[in-house]
């Protein structure tokens, strides 16, 4: 006996961005379209018939806030029947980082509102978004301790209170200080540029910037990246 199907494919974004002063925060669009009309959600939506699942994520990310990401990490496959009250939908959901002040975000298509919110402080979510969220956070505490993508939600220039703020705020927990940086320093993937940051009122700080081709260099002699913290 064959089997009937009746099954779509969706995709959907967890779009992370970083600031010193607001923390980690996630790009969600305000549902104009029933169900869940007017209710906060993940950006996404069907995949075409001619498109890949990375153009599909890419063309809805733009469609719903405007913003264009070139590089977006594949998450995790959600098909629990019943998360849509629609149809049989199975999503491929996507994750990023960025630099929020980078992009102008503006909604559209069935989007009625496109807006940043701090992870800490998130609204209700529809369809199963919040598991996905919660998932996404995960792999990117995890992923902070042995790849430098931290590097990427900071700015190219910037003091060593920024990236130690970063670690704490993104994984929750206090770090020994003295030893983060003593251990950051010695892996050698960061440059001084002999600039001083003169932003608020605290006292003047270097400005360090995150080296790639040094750190890719030393990929290829099997260095591995490792930041643990009890």
């Amino acid at each position: 006996m064959s089997a009937i199907q009746n099954i779509k494919v969706a995709v959907d974004a967890v779009v992370f961005g970083y600031s010193s002063q607001k923390n980690l925060s996630v790009l969600l669009i305000k549902r104009g379209v029933a169900p869940f009309k007017n209710t906060w959600a993940l950006p996404g939506g069907l995949v075409l018939d001619n498109e890949s699942l990375e153009s599909a994520v890419q063309r809805e990310l733009k469609e719903e806030t405007g913003v264009t990401i070139d590089y977006l990490e594949q998450l995790y496959t959600y098909g629990k029947p019943g998360r849509d009250p629609r149809n049989r939908v199975v999503s491929v959901s996507y994750f990023a980082l960025v630099k929020p002040r980078h992009f102008k975000i503006q909604a559209d298509t069935d989007a009625a509102e496109a807006q940043w919110f701090d992870c800490n402080q998130l609204p209700a979510l529809a369809f199963d978004h919040s598991g996905i969220l919660q998932t996404a956070k995960a792999r990117l505490k995890a992923k902070l301790t042995y790849q430098p993508i931290g590097f990427d939600l900071l700015e190219k220039e910037f003091p060593f209170s920024d990236l130690e703020h970063l670690y704490t705020s993104i994984l929750e927990k206090n770090i020994d200080r003295r030893n983060f940086r003593k251990k950051i320093l010695s892996f050698g993937i960061l440059e001084d540029t002999n600039k001083i940051s003169q932003k608020g009122s605290g006292r003047p700080a270097k400005l360090f910037k995150f080296n790639v081709k040094k750190y890719n260099t030393l990929l290829e002699e099997g260095f591995h990246f490792d930041i643990k913290f009890v």
